[in-house]
């Protein structure tokens, strides 16, 4: 773990001539400013001030003043910028001006529900797996590729962008388990190598940014929106969990002898995420577009279930290989890619910690296709659906304990006065469906 002095002195040592700070507002849009090196000491030991009160989430004008604390932990150079004027990112905590730490950051959200993991002797680890889609420009949905599942159709120049993308990535220190052309055409995926849940969500902005800012560079577009294009797949964030236990380091989910080589803690956890997804889908899924994507027959999930390999459940338990318990895991195929990682994955980990500590009971897995099944069936398993549209889902996470408690109620209301809003300018929309449909005959 580096040091304060450690940092100052790779600063000096690499010429860097800018430090960007970076947070998030509570929707997940990255915030920055930059401070020069000069400024570097006084940030790392006081931090850096700035106004809060146009950041979405924060605070009011009368109380704006906010203080940015850089986590050392953080520091890295980004490869995109001139290596003649090299710039060097950090994240930042957010705290009040007296020092305390501010609930509405929502890096400290998830570093609060971290904290309730470690008190149950915990460690929690999250893989997810990016899907995104390029295109020629931000003023349309015209793609570069026609190609499908793991394609590779040379020349493909959406192939090569993710390509440097994936190694700009790992000179950043983030380590890349894989990445590949996804179903739908000019669609993509970056998945990551597992890690702590505050370095994941670190990564997943990360890569974001990376993403977005390499494809400028190369005069495309990409974009994390849910669902952009009508009839194909949309875009998924599948998160695959773990716990740890902290004396040891061994996997908490593995048992030998356990169904799908689950042990009795796991299942508890998975039921805790199967109970409470409609309650955290304001928060994994938290806009309009999103449950466009939630609509059966494009592999996203619509029924609450889990299974050991079907694809068409909400929740996946990935095959065990002999010799890797430590990868036993759970897959949670909801969220998407627009969500803001720090919120979704403190969430999923209060529910999960939820199931574990009430003792929830996990109902058997669900083999057959979900999809193929009628409403009756559906019905007499106890098969239920997630919310149909975000108000459906707003106003069930409006009633829920668990996710008050995770989020905060700082943020659980900011955030949910901010989807109510973002609603009603939805639905008073003339769109182009309704003056096709309804304009001529009407």
């Amino acid at each position: 773990m580096p040091e304060k002095n450690d940092i100052l002195k790779m600063v000096k040592e690499q010429n860097i001539k800018l430090i960007s700070l970076w947070f998030t507002d509570i929707l997940g849009f990255l915030k920055s400013f930059y401070i020069t090196p000069r400024e570097l000491s006084g940030a790392l030991n006081d931090g850096a001030g700035f106004d809060g009160s146009s950041i979405e989430g924060f605070v009011r004008i009368d109380e704006s003043d906010m203080i940015a604390f850089p986590d050392v932990n953080t520091f890295c150079i980004l490869p995109w910028s001139d290596p003649d004027a090299p710039i060097a990112r950090m994240f930042c905590d957010i705290r009040k001006p007296g020092g305390e730490p501010f609930l509405g950051d929502p890096r400290q959200v998830l570093r609060r529900n971290l904290q309730r993991a470690e008190k149950l002797g915990f460690t929690f680890n999250v893989g997810p797996e990016l899907e995104f889609f390029y295109f020629k420009n931000s003023d349309g949905t015209e793609i570069l590729d026609n190609g499908g599942y793991f394609d590779m159709t040379p020349p493909d120049i959406a192939n090569d962008i993710r390509l440097e993308t994936v190694m700009a990535l790992e000179k950043m220190g983030i380590a890349v388990e894989r990445s590949q052309h996804e179903a739908a055409p000019s669609q993509h995926e970056i998945d990551f190598v597992y890690g702590d849940g505050l370095t994941m969500a670190d990564t997943v902005m990360t890569a974001k940014f990376a993403i977005k800012e390499i494809a400028q560079k190369h005069g495309v577009y990409a974009t994390f929106m849910p669902k952009p294009i009508l009839g194909v797949n949309g875009s998924g964030m599948h998160v695959h969990m773990s716990l740890f236990i902290f004396k040891d380091d061994s996997n908490a989910f593995f048992d030998a002898k356990g169904e799908c080589y689950l042990s009795a803690l796991a299942k508890k956890y998975i039921a805790g995420i199967l109970t409470h997804a409609p309650e955290m889908s304001a928060i994994v899924n938290q806009w309009v577009n999103s449950y466009k994507r939630l609509v059966p027959g494009y592999e996203a999930p619509v029924y609450i279930s889990w299974a050991r390999k079907n694809r068409s459940n909400m929740i996946r338990i990935p095959e065990y290989q002999p010799g890797k318990e430590k990868a036993t895991r759970m897959e949670f195929r909801t969220p998407d890619p627009a969500c803001n990682p720090y919120l979704a994955f403190s969430v999923m980990l209060a529910a999960g910690l939820t199931g574990i500590e009430n003792n929830y009971v996990l109902s058997g897995p669900i083999e057959e296709n979900v999809f193929n099944m009628a409403s009756e069936e559906r019905k007499a398993r106890g098969i239920k659906s997630l919310p149909h549209n975000l108000i459906e889902a707003v106003n069930i996470a409006k009633n829920s304990a668990v996710i008050k408690q995770a989020l905060g109620e700082e943020v659980f209301n900011s955030f949910v006065k901010n989807k109510i809003v973002e609603w009603n300018n939805y639905r008073v929309q003339v769109t182009e469906y309704e003056l096709k449909k309804y304009l001529s005959v009407l």
